[in-house]
């Protein structure tokens, strides 16, 4: 037996040549230290690392982590370059 479900309208979001939408229309509304703490988090994610295993990659206090993830601390050039070799990717990310 089917179950009977109201479909809901999905939201559409304009895209560029490249199907991909501008940064600025996601997280526009963020400030440049909450933006740091969102690359951190989602780059972190995409890696499948908790935080305390990042924190032991990148030699920096899992609480540190967390503080950056949360836009309470900075991320600073050599933090973002240890964050960067950690999580394969551009330190410039951070930045």
């Amino acid at each position: 037996m089917l179950a009977l479900t109201k479909k809901r309208p999905t939201k559409t979001r304009p895209a560029t040549d490249t199907g991909n939408v501008d940064w600025r229309e996601v997280f526009g509304s963020y400030e440049d230290h909450k933006l740091q703490g969102a690359a951190l988090r989602g780059a972190r994610a995409k890696e499948g690392l908790t935080q305390r295993q990042l924190s032991e990659l990148a030699n920096i206090p899992q609480g540190h982590l967390s503080e950056m993830e949360n836009g309470k601390r900075p991320i600073g050039v050599i933090v973002a370059k240890k964050l960067g070799k950690a999580l394969n990717i551009s330190y410039k990310v951070f930045l």
